[in-house]
């Protein structure tokens, strides 16, 4: 994986290719998509019908002739061919010129930090469809800390939980590099899951998924403790709607959120005790889309005991910490000579 700081600055554009939303940041001009990765295929014709949001609202709602189509999963490109056809509808005529004025493009794209071989090739093979001529693997816990503005390159233990759709990455980095990490098969769709299933179990009651958003008030708690949900009766098909109590809802996402404090336990027990001590103060910071989730950093707060804060735009840390790589804001690091080494004065 490449992690050359010298090769990254060459680099024209930064993508940050998530399960949940697709980022591209081109250099010296900033963030020029931020859109859900979803494209809407006619299946007949072979032709995109809508990419990004407005495809994301077709899903559950099209004809047998139009697919709803998400070619990337828990941060792994798992259609090629889609997901070039995606990339190139959203970067529309700001990256084709870049293309034409720069032959030999470079783009650098955010990996995970355990990705296989496959996962690897996946994403370099994207972006070679969409015209690069070269393509640098950077690791996506390192760009989410220097877009949340921790000190990476620096001695010191920083502790970065990274909140995607499907998988949460835990990581302790120090030095430019990573101590210890963990992926953990839960996220923001993996609470959602559990709040519809719990209504299903429970209540004999259907909820799309995108109507989670009065679920996640309640979480939140405040004057939101109780969340009134409309959906469709298991028994007999009719709109029915039903009043949850935060307690419940806290109950049903226990399991996802005990896995990932059991991964975030796994990364500490690994860590050198100095480093241990350096969290202490600093804490954990949460990145991610979906670090933002009613309830997790309270909760993280409790069953660790540390402080936990949340990055400024989360979602966009990634994006944003390849970004200053490829801008040439990230200093290498570089180790001071000792005093006893100097060279002597004539």
């Amino acid at each position: 994986m490449t992690m050359s700081l010298d090769q990254i600055r060459r680099c024209a554009v930064a993508v940050d290719l998530g399960a949940s939303r697709t980022r591209v940041y081109l250099k010296q001009t900033g963030l020029i998509v931020d859109e859900p990765s979803v494209v809407a295929v006619n299946t007949r014709t072979g032709a995109l019908i809508a990419v990004g949001a407005p495809a994301e609202r077709m899903d559950g709602r099209t004809p047998y002739n139009i697919r709803v189509v998400r070619p990337i999963s828990g941060g792994t490109v798992v259609d090629i061919d889609m997901a070039q056809r995606m990339l190139r509808a959203m970067v529309g005529t700001k990256l084709r010129r870049a293309l034409r004025r720069r032959p030999l493009l470079r783009i650098g794209i955010c990996v995970q930090h355990d990705a296989d071989p496959l996962a690897r090739r996946a994403a370099y093979e994207t972006l070679l469809g969409l015209g690069a001529r070269r393509v640098e693997l950077v690791n996506s816990l390192i760009a989410s800390g220097i877009g949340a503005g921790l000190p990476v390159e620096q001695p010191e233990a920083a502790m970065i939980v990274q909140c995607g759709a499907t998988t949460t990455q835990v990581a302790v980095l120090s030095l430019g590099s990573i101590v210890a990490a963990d992926k953990v098969p839960m996220g923001g769709e993996t609470v959602d899951r559990a709040l519809v299933q719990y209504l299903r179990n429970q209540h004999e009651l259907l909820l799309p998924s995108q109507a989670v958003r009065p679920l996640h008030l309640a979480l939140a708690g405040s004057e939101y403790g109780n969340a009134q949900v409309h959906g469709r009766d298991v028994a007999t098909g009719l709109g029915r709607t039903v009043h949850i109590d935060q307690g419940s809802l806290r109950n049903a996402v226990r399991t996802p959120l005990t896995s990932l404090l059991d991964g975030i336990r796994s990364v500490l027990h690994r860590c050198p005790p100095d480093l241990v001590a350096d969290l202490a103060d600093r804490g954990i910071t949460l990145t991610g889309g979906a670090a933002e989730l009613p309830g997790l950093a309270d909760t993280l707060r409790e069953n660790t005991g540390m402080p936990v804060a949340i990055a400024d735009e989360p979602g966009l840390c990634a994006v944003r910490g390849l970004g200053a790589m490829i801008e040439g804001k990230v200093r290498p690091v570089t180790m001071s000579q000792p005093a006893e080494e100097a060279e002597p004065v004539a």
